[in-house]
């Protein structure tokens, strides 16, 4: 075999085990606010904004609408979301925050803490990671 084709020798495949542990990290801390991952990263955006266009949230979360639409029914399902048909063009859904999805904004903000305390790396090496992600992404 190749060295080229041993797990070992991959560079995608360190990031795709390290990022399946930091959402299973996520697990026990969403569990208390009922939320998956995925929608979990869903109400961060709209926490920020309040109200969004699907696209503009799928865009955000680098997710298509065969993965958003199912998710955000069950938020809305869960009374955290409303959609709403788009003011200008019908074809669009608006995402709206419900007063029940903001209350549960005070219950979220301490998971980012905890998760942080379960990982084995420093703050400067959180942040040092983070940024090259998102140069990964770039």
């Amino acid at each position: 075999m190749t060295e080229s084709l041993k797990l070992s020798s991959q560079y995608c495949f360190p990031l795709y085990s390290a990022a399946n542990r930091v959402v299973r990290a996520y697990r026990p801390f969403l569990k208390t606010i009922d939320l998956t991952y995925p929608q979990y990263l869903a109400m961060m955006v709209l926490w920020e904004e309040e109200s969004i266009l699907v696209g503009q949230l799928g865009k955000r979360l680098n997710l298509d609408s065969g993965t958003l639409t199912p998710l955000l029914k069950r938020l809305e399902c869960k009374q955290l979301v409303s959609r709403h048909r788009g003011s200008e063009d019908e074809r669009e859904r608006l995402i709206k925050l419900t007063s029940r999805g903001r209350a549960l904004q005070p219950l979220a903000e301490e998971i980012p803490k905890q998760v942080a305390g379960c990982m084995k790396l420093n703050l400067d090496e959180l942040e040092q990671l983070r940024q090259l992600c998102r140069k990964l992404l770039d």
